[in-house]
């Protein structure tokens, strides 16, 4: 998934290991999530926009799903 997490951490100056320890995972899972090898869980993707102060939904591009998602209206409707 596409995200804002590296550009986010350098403009906050941090290293990949100071997010790591900030939201208590390793410099390793940072790498991952920056290169989009790794989506983070619900909780980490919390932890990491509170430490870049930036809204968890801005930080990541969910466009990808977007024609995945149903509406009720769909089920009612037989689509």
């Amino acid at each position: 998934m596409k995200n804002l997490v590296k550009a986010l951490r350098i403009k906050r100056r941090m290293s990949q290991s100071e997010l790591a320890y900030c939201c208590g995972v390793s410099r390793q899972t940072i790498y991952s999530i920056e290169k989009e090898i790794f989506s983070p869980s619900l909780e980490l993707a919390y932890k990491l926009s509170k430490v870049l102060n930036f809204k968890m939904e801005d930080m990541y591009d969910f466009s990808e799903f977007d024609s995945e998602i149903r509406t009720l209206d769909d089920l009612y409707n037989g689509k």
